[in-house]
């Protein structure tokens, strides 16, 4: 099996190990095509906000602060409108190959090299129709010590526990065999690995779509299990939100690592300007430091 050992050149020290902080950030329709969109839309109440540049220069002032290597990014319209936030002098963006508004992706430190694989396009299990859903984005980042394979996925949303039923429902239960396979062929592979996204899912105790995942040779890790979020004050106190460890990877997690990016505005009707959403991230550290 390929053990991992993190040096991300954005973070390493002079003798000391390396880290390479991860993290998760749905950024709520970040995108300038607010009118073409809420045109299609007869519900006023469901329009879209379109930021200003007051509102990006605050979103980019988050990216600062939230200082992370690689940030799975969902609800992005493409990468020029991934740019007004991601300094291109710091990261390269790449999102996933189709022309929805609403797009997950990855902002990657410049530092730290990388192949792009093919998008898991099985996700969108309604690929053509008018509102498919979202492919999962596939990285493989090359690092000194190791490879970390990294997939950034947006999961069909309203199916959020067990027990509810209809067509959201059915169509995540479309997509978890697709991601199911995608941790299969990984664990098989034995390289380290992280899923990180928007699941749409607070996966709770005994939940059997976390079963359906968690089902191979070597235990997953949720980064988020047992813990609350609180974003925006604890509003939605369960995450869906997550970041998911296999392989090796759980070896080289930071302790105390996890950190939720709260915002500095209280006012949830500013959740528009920003994002209902908060920034999820953790640290891994090179494996030499792992007895």
């Amino acid at each position: 099996m390929t053990s991992l050992f993190l040096t991300a050149c954005a973070s390493q020290g002079p003798g000391g190990p390396a880290e390479v902080k991860l993290a998760t950030w749905n950024i709520g329709w970040l995108t300038d095509r607010t009118a073409e969109i809420n045109a299609d839309n007869r519900d006023p109440n469901r329009a879209i906000y379109q930021r200003t540049a007051a509102d990006y220069a605050r979103l980019k002032g988050y990216v600062g602060q939230l200082g992370a290597d690689v940030v799975a990014m969902q609800e992005v319209d493409g990468a020029e409108t991934a740019a007004k936030i991601f300094d291109r002098k710091r990261y390269t963006v790449v999102m996933s190959e189709e022309g929805d508004y609403q797009r997950p992706g990855f902002a990657i430190s410049k530092g730290i090299k990388f192949t792009r694989n093919p998008d898991l396009a099985e996700l969108d299990v309604l690929a053509g129709q008018k509102r498919s859903l979202r492919r999962g984005v596939d990285v493989t980042l090359h690092l000194a010590g190791g490879d970390l394979r990294l997939l950034a996925v947006h999961l069909k949303s309203g199916c959020f526990t067990p027990g509810r039923s209809g067509e959201a429902c059915d169509q995540l239960q479309q997509q978890i065999p697709f991601l199911d396979a995608w941790i299969d062929a990984r664990q098989k592979e034995g390289v380290a690995f992280a899923v990180l996204g928007d699941f749409n899912r607070r996966f709770p105790a005994g939940d059997p779509l976390w079963a359906a995942l968690d089902d191979g040779p070597t235990p997953l890790v949720r980064v988020t299990e047992g813990k609350k979020s609180t974003c925006w004050g604890g509003q939605y106190p369960d995450f869906i939100d997550h970041i998911v460890l296999g392989n090796d990877a759980p070896k080289h997690l930071v302790q105390d690592s996890f950190a939720v990016l709260t915002y500095a505005e209280t006012d949830r009707a500013l959740q528009k300007a920003l994002s209902d959403h908060c920034p999820v991230s953790v640290r891994l550290k090179a494996g030499g430091a792992v007895s």
